[in-house]
């Protein structure tokens, strides 16, 4: 697990290179190499996790120096993929970095599609002059790119290298939209109009024979599998096999590992697993609030820690915790997000830290298994027939629902498109409002999800709720849940493993009848009847509480300190955003709608907002930037 750093005719140093030291620092290194005119540098920052001798050094080249690579996360199925290689390779170690360098080597490029882990990678052909960029299926590692008019390139694990070498960063209002609406920014969309992201299983092919750098993008990701109906009498046994082996897995380290553990299903699952393949007791980890709120997890995560004999560590935070965190948390994950679990996940990476160097954790479990509600609602809203929805429609949109799930619900009525429904379901903002908030309107929302729509060739799947799982698996986790917990754990110099998303797993998964997952009661039926077999029932049958923060109750009671910040005159924000209706959703909150999300979002947005050069509102609207 590491950070890499590369360019193509950018030249830079160690101390850039120093920029992403948390993400490793038990190595570096690097390379210049000069490939038809092209200055080309490679570098990596080291957390040594398996083969901690100098063999595991990176940049690493093949024997022949035709191939040289820095790649950052772990690669599960290595040893498998190593004994596929020709027997007459000499290695000089046991890493899973020299594992890919001559697996890429011997089957080329397209040889990524058979490794089961979490990636990216750059790895330079020297036979052919090309450089490739890559990110895993799911996306678990980031990997951000800027290209150049001048001919030139230059990548990294985090957008700050990047920025660093930038003149300015000009702020990109389509992708602001876009995030306003989904809650992040999918790729390959930042705010940076100048930085691109990869998208999950995608890699950038860069040629380097032609005067001008060509570049292509190419997929490695396969379509959705066919639904296979198992026999009843074998369907739980290979459901359990999966998810062993998955663990098992990624149990692969030459470093102690640990879990992060709250009080449901998944991560009791995974732990259970984990301990019985690990000798002595595994360390657990636990956040929770001071004070009596029902996000706190810690009683559970107790329980569950000593029925399974695990070592449990545990931190409680307040609001002051929360709201001093908020502007590190925000430069650390680097892309403003909705989601308010970044700001306990930061006190969990900081807890775990202390004790290991890698944890896993049960997140990836409700996307592919069907556990949250809006798949309910999407069997649910698939029995009624579209002409009682249209009658009922305009009758439950005259008011207005305090509870979000069952407005959600409501918004989506009358919408017989996959993908335009199931963004109506994402939305944090609505058009309606994104409009209101910054006088641009969102264009990309649709783009982005019809790409992997395709891609994936969901139509061929039955039903919708197979469709939206499918999608966002790959689409909403990425740039989501998996991009904040890659930057802050990493942050504390820990690697966050997903065993839930272990490739042949998810496959197996995707290919069971959808209601072996979910029906319009709950979700994951599968997963909970393995748990079965291996936890108790008082830890199977909790109500979900999911990784939450009482923020809900926070904003309420501390609107006066949120107004005092996003409605200051004269920020950045001010500059973007439309003051007056960002005070109507504070006070939209403090009449018992629940925004947490939406202020959030705008919290995460105003610290954000601090790097770019920002023109007033008011000259900005000269131009028509609705139509992006």
């Amino acid at each position: 697990m590491c950070g890499i750093l590369g360019s193509v005719n950018i030249p830079f140093n160690n101390a850039l290179l120093n920029t992403i030291e948390h993400r490793g620092p038990d190595d570096s290194g690097m390379k210049k190499v000069i490939v038809n005119g092209n200055l080309i540098q490679l570098a990596q920052r080291r957390l040594a996790i398996v083969d901690l001798t100098p063999a595991g050094h990176q940049p690493m080249h093949s024997g022949c120096k035709c191939f040289t690579l820095v790649f950052n996360g772990e690669i599960y199925n290595h040893q498998e993929l190593r004994n596929r290689l020709p027997k007459s390779i000499k290695y000089k170690g046991h890493s899973d970095t020299e594992t890919i360098l001559y697996y890429i080597k011997e089957f080329g490029i397209k040889g990524i599609k058979d490794f089961n882990g979490i990636f990216s990678i750059a790895i330079l052909n020297r036979l052919a002059n090309k450089l490739f960029l890559v990110r895993d299926p799911f996306g678990v590692k980031p990997l951000y790119y800027h290209i150049g008019k001048d001919n030139n390139l230059i990548f990294s694990s985090e957008m700050r290298p990047i920025e660093a070498l930038l003149s300015k960063s000009n702020l990109n209002y389509q992708a602001m939209a876009t995030l306003l609406r989904l809650r992040f920014n999918p790729a390959p969309d930042t705010l940076n109009e100048n930085i691109k992201k990869i998208r999950p299983g995608h890699y950038l092919e860069i040629d380097l024979n032609r005067d001008q750098l060509v570049y292509n993008h190419h997929s490695f990701i396969n379509s959705v599998p066919r639904t296979i109906n198992y026999h009843p009498s074998v369907v739980l046994n290979l459901y359990g096999q999966k998810l062993e082996n998955a663990v098992k897995r990624q149990l692969l380290s030459d470093v102690e590992i640990g879990v992060l553990l709250s009080g449901g299903i998944d991560s009791a699952v995974i732990a259970a697993l984990a301990q019985k393949h690990c000798q002595g007791k595994l360390k657990a980890f636990t956040i929770g609030f001071e004070g009596d709120y029902l996000e706190d997890e810690i009683s559970d995560a107790a329980e569950t820690a000593q029925i399974l004999g695990l070592e449990h560590h545990y931190k409680k935070i307040s609001f002051t915790d929360f709201l001093t965190k908020l502007k590190e948390c925000s430069r650390i994950v680097e892309e403003p997000l909705a989601t308010t679990s970044i700001i306990p996940m930061y006190f969990l990476a900081e807890l775990a830290s202390k004790k290991v160097k890698v944890v896993l954790t049960g997140q990836g479990a409700d996307e592919p298994l069907g556990g949250y509600a809006r798949y309910k609602s999407e069997l649910i809203l698939n029995k009624i027939p579209g002409l009682l929805q249209n009658l009922i429609l305009p009758i439950m949109k005259i008011r207005k629902f305090r509870n979000e799930k069952v407005q959600r619900g409501i918004n989506v009525l009358g919408y017989y498109n996959d993908v335009n429904r199931f963004l109506v379901t994402y939305e944090v903002f609505s058009q309606c409002e994104i409009q209101k908030l910054i006088n641009v309107s969102d264009y990309h929302s649709v783009k982005r999800l019809n790409y992997f729509y395709d891609l994936l060739d969901c139509k061929n799947k039955t039903h919708p709720v197979e469709r939206m799982m499918a999608l966002d698996t790959r689409f909403n986790l990425s740039d989501d849940l998996l991009n904040y917990t890659d930057k802050i754990t990493m942050n504390f110099s820990m690697e966050c493993r997903v065993p839930m998303l272990d490739l042949e797993l998810v496959h197996f998964i995707e290919s069971l009848p959808y209601d072996l997952k979910l029906n319009h009661k709950e979700g994951k039926l599968i997963h909970k009847r393995y748990a079965q077999s291996i936890l108790p029932s008082k830890i199977i049958n909790r109500k979900k509480k999911g990784f939450q923060s009482p923020t809900n109750t926070w904003f309420k009671s501390n609107s006066s300190i949120i107004k005092d910040l996003l409605l200051t005159e004269d920020t950045a924000f001010s500059k973007v955003f439309n003051q007056n209706f960002v005070g109507e959703i504070i006070n939209q909150h403090q009449d018992g709608f629940n925004r947490e999300k939406q202020i959030f979002l705008l919290l995460s947005i105003y610290f954000a907002l601090e790097s770019f050069e920002i023109q007033d509102l008011q000259d900005l609207k000269v131009k028509d930037l609705s139509l992006g």
